[in-house]
């Protein structure tokens, strides 16, 4: 059994955040998959939870009128995987949204709580960095929008206030036009994993396909949060694609950017080895994806 104090169905965003200010014990839940657990082993134990579960507002993905791409942060990472608008824009979220847990959990679990829950080893979290999405946030004050970048404060914790409800995340159209991308999770086993480590590069060729234009290298359990690895992407902006020396140089520089630890799963040796390995993995992946012709 559950220890919960009560439960509360929201009718709307604006609904749930009205209960959320009224119990100063309730929290947000939605797929469950993460809230009950922590319920179960009692760290939040006798809470309030106020479902969001059902808000039609809070779901599917849409091309808003300006080009950018909307995810509802209640839409469970099956319908993202299999969303026509993912699979033609952005099939790497989806992709990687597909490696989560077993069908259960993808057909429960939300990209939001996955986000919210702050988690650096969330396999949406690496590619959501790469694709540099915006996180919108409803509380009493209001809406915000938080750049996910700065959405992160430290392990399991975001800027997230208890009483502000996500109500999804906007791709800007310059993020995913003319872009490919590709993500690899590494675990011990090959399903129903929590990621040892997560690589996403995302890449923009030259139209003759033989020159990168642009590249984004994001990481997930290579730090306390998910990161971006700037110094290697400005390393590797403008070289063939074929250039040896500098996808070399490229795994090199993401080294000097992460902070992973040594954990139960693998030491931080093993994860820095990983950190630069996958790198030059994904990047080649996304380059064969993007149309470019890899020698080796």
């Amino acid at each position: 059994m559950f220890d919960i104090k009560s439960f509360y169905e929201a009718v709307s965003v604006k609904d749930a955040i009205q209960a959320l200010v009224k119990d100063t014990d309730a929290e947000i839940i939605s797929g469950g998959t993460d809230v009950l657990i922590r319920v179960r082993e009692g760290k939040d134990a006798g809470r309030s939870l106020v479902s969001i579960h059902n808000l039609e507002e809070l779901k599917g993905v849409k091309l808003l009128e300006d080009g950018n791409l909307w995810i509802g942060a209640g839409t469970s990472f099956s319908h993202i995987t299999n969303d026509p608008l993912i699979k033609e824009y952005i099939p790497m979220l989806g992709d990687a949204v597909d490696m989560v847990g077993g069908p259960q959990i993808r057909n429960t679990g939300t990209i939001g709580g996955n986000i919210c829950n702050g988690a650096t080893s969330a396999d949406s979290a690496s590619t959501m960095w790469t694709l540099e999405a915006d996180v919108v946030l409803e509380g009493p004050e209001g809406e915000r929008t938080v750049p996910v970048c700065e959405f992160y404060t430290g392990p399991g914790r975001t800027v997230r206030d208890r009483c502000e409800v996500c109500k999804g995340f906007v791709i800007r159209r310059e993020s995913f036009e003319g872009w490919t991308g590709h993500y690899i999770k590494y675990g011990k086993r090959k399903a129903m994993e929590i990621a040892t480590l997560g690589c996403a590069v995302r890449v923009k060729l030259s139209p003759d396909k033989k020159r990168i234009e642009d590249v984004r290298l994001g990481y997930g359990v290579a730090g306390p949060t998910p990161l971006r690895c700037l110094k290697a992407e400005e390393g590797l902006r403008g070289h063939d694609i074929n250039d040896s020396d500098a996808i070399h140089a490229f795994g090199k520089d993401a080294l000097t950017q992460v902070n992973p630890r040594t954990s139960w799963r693998a030491s931080k040796e093993f994860r820095l080895q990983l950190i630069e390995e996958l790198s030059k993995r994904a990047l080649k992946e996304a380059i064969k994806k993007a149309g470019g012709k890899i020698d080796a």
